[in-house]
């Protein structure tokens, strides 16, 4: 598929950011599924570049700067999902809502400000198209003591339509 400058596929590429290997499913679930126009994009955590798992509590183990990395990484996860489901981010009309959770210390109160390092990460991939409404919280706790967890529900083009709404 040739892409244009625009495209999210270029723009990933003139980040320099390279997508991994979609995470597989660690339980009873799909990690997307799409309904019409709409890919629902289940919760998706940080790794780090060796391969292993972001953990641990925000505010006592883990310190904001590595879980903005964390939420970054969770955001290429995700995208490498959504590339896997849709066969190119050129798809994504729009990113429209993005969930965040943060394993966090009960004093903790920079939720916002890990998750918008995944926010970012839409952004800068998508442009203006990567903006969404978001919800960020902290909890108690994550399965595996994961440090975040991001997902996402994203408009896709409807089978037969170009980006700009015309036919193919």
């Amino acid at each position: 598929m040739e892409h244009s400058e625009d495209s999210p596929t270029s723009r990933l590429t003139d980040l320099g950011l390279v997508l991994p290997d979609p995470l597989p499913p660690f339980g009873e679930y799909v990690p997307a599924v799409r309904t019409g126009n709409q890919l629902w994009v289940g919760g998706h955590f940080g790794t780090r570049t060796d391969g292993t798992i972001w953990t641990g509590k925000v505010g006592v183990d883990v310190t904001v700067d590595e879980a903005q990395e964390a939420a970054r990484s969770a955001a290429l996860n995700l995208l490498a999902t959504v590339d896997a489901a849709l066969g190119s981010l050129d798809e994504v009309r729009q990113v429209v809502h993005v969930y965040g959770v943060v394993n966090s210390s009960p004093d903790f109160l920079g939720h916002t400000g890990v998750i918008d390092a995944a926010s970012k990460v839409f952004i800068d991939v998508f442009g203006d198209r990567g903006r969404h409404a978001r919800l960020a919280v902290g909890v108690a706790a994550l399965p595996g003591d994961l440090v975040l967890e991001v997902e996402a529900v994203i408009e896709v083009a409807d089978p037969g339509m170009t980006q700009d709404g015309a036919g193919r």
